[in-house]
């Protein structure tokens, strides 16, 4: 298994490990600061730099087909390299900051669109670029409200936090479950949820920044009808005001 040291620091850059696994599939290490795709957010890229001052580039992070166990994807062209990796080997693993920090702020601003708009989610999309929630419904929702309700939540610097619930305190409060396509994975004996005070509490195991302030201007770009009970709403950055 891999130790997820993301899930209890998601601004940790990066960290020693030593690689435990290397083929056609991917690196494997003994821990990693790389967030595997999965909840809807995208993995994380960046770097794994070897004593010797080389670094493979990775392209993306996902899951194995084993529990527990991350692979870190390395970018194309890199085989001469990928060809001298062996298990034991020790390196440090650094993420793309800009890139995790646009996913947590993003990943953040879903959140409190989830208190704005309170139905479930049956569909989400967290990249660099944007993020996605559908919502199961059927009626219209307003783009300026949101947008009022998104920027006020922001500046009311909303402090964001995580704790651990048993599985057996999960199934004894089922309300606390927005999703209806991804379900909070079970089977460890413990179950990620994620607190914004006083504005949201649900299960999740994604990065986000510590206080809603932190996401910045964020404002719905476009709502769209997916299908008769499902509304998208996608939300981007806000282009920095001119001086």
């Amino acid at each position: 298994m891999t130790e997820e040291l993301f899930r209890e620091d998601s601004y940790r850059r990066e960290c020693e490990a030593r690689i435990t696994a290397v083929d056609a599939a991917g690196l494997q290490l003994d821990r990693t600061v790389f967030y595997p795709r999965g909840g809807g957010q995208a993995g994380d890229a960046g770097e794994l730099r070897l004593p010797d001052g080389q670094a493979l580039r990775v392209a993306d992070t996902v899951k194995g087909e084993t529990a527990g166990v991350i692979l870190h994807l390395p970018a194309a062209g890199q085989d001469e390299l990928l060809a001298r990796l062996q298990p034991g080997q020790a390196l440090t693993a650094c993420i793309d900051w800009e890139r995790r920090q646009r996913h947590m702020r993003f990943h953040t601003a879903t959140h409190l669109l989830c208190a704005l708009v309170p139905h479930p989610v049956d569909g989400c999309s967290i990249t660099a670029d944007y993020a996605r929630l559908d919502f199961h419904m059927t009626e219209p929702l307003d783009k300026d409200t949101l947008n009022a309700g998104l920027a006020r939540l922001v500046a009311e610097a909303r402090p964001v936090s995580h704790s651990w619930i048993s599985d057996e305190a999960l199934d004894a409060n089922p309300q606390l479950v927005r999703s209806m396509s991804v379900q909070p994975p079970r089977g460890s004996g413990r179950v990620r949820v994620l607190k914004i005070d006083g504005v949201d509490l649900q299960p999740c195991g994604g990065t986000h920044v510590a206080n809603s302030a932190e996401i910045g201007p964020v404002v719905v770009t476009k709502i769209e009808k997916k299908s008769a009970k499902t509304r998208r709403v996608v939300l981007g950055f806000a282009a920095p005001a001119a001086d």
